[in-house]
């Protein structure tokens, strides 16, 4: 062989987890299941395949994995279908009341900084001034004492 040396390429391509890249044959053996499953479990909603423009199954690595789940909750724990479409419909309700809770903490949070903000505002107003009744001179609250104030007189005990 003559003195040519060649060089190979490697191209690495990062696929989205959520992106139709299989082919149903190639899923079902990723799987580990035969492609009439994948298809029952697509008509019981189970799964979702994306779709090519043509219309063939396109598998992502997110629905392989789910394949893989279904596959151990009905081997593993014993669950029929109906089992596994309750187990995720739960998982599911899950998810949105984890995500409601964490967005009612960031809420509450907010509201406590509004309400400490408001305080300390309303602590900054009440030391501020106070209108010193008698004098009607203005003094600062902290050099008076706390207002009270004064009893009308009686004008018909005065005569």
């Amino acid at each position: 062989m003559s003195g040519v040396r060649r060089t190979r390429t490697t191209t690495t391509i990062r696929v989205e987890s959520d992106r139709g890249v299989f082919m149903i044959s190639v899923a079902a053996e990723l799987a580990e299941m035969h492609p009439q499953t994948l298809r029952m479990y697509e008509a019981r909603g189970l799964i979702t395949p994306k779709r090519s423009p043509k219309g063939t199954r396109l598998y992502s690595h997110e629905d392989v994995e789910r394949l893989r789940r279904i596959q151990q909750m009905t081997t593993e724990f014993g669950l029929n279908l109906a089992g596994v479409e309750k187990v995720m419909e739960l998982e599911i309700k899950l998810e949105r009341a984890q995500a409601r809770v964490e967005a009612l903490e960031a809420r509450a949070i907010e509201l406590r900084e509004e309400i400490a903000g408001l305080e300390a505002r309303r602590n900054e107003v009440r030391t501020d001034l106070v209108r010193y009744e008698h004098s009607r001179e203005i003094a600062l609250a902290k050099d008076v004492a706390p207002y009270k104030r004064p009893r009308p007189h009686n004008q018909s005990s005065d005569a």
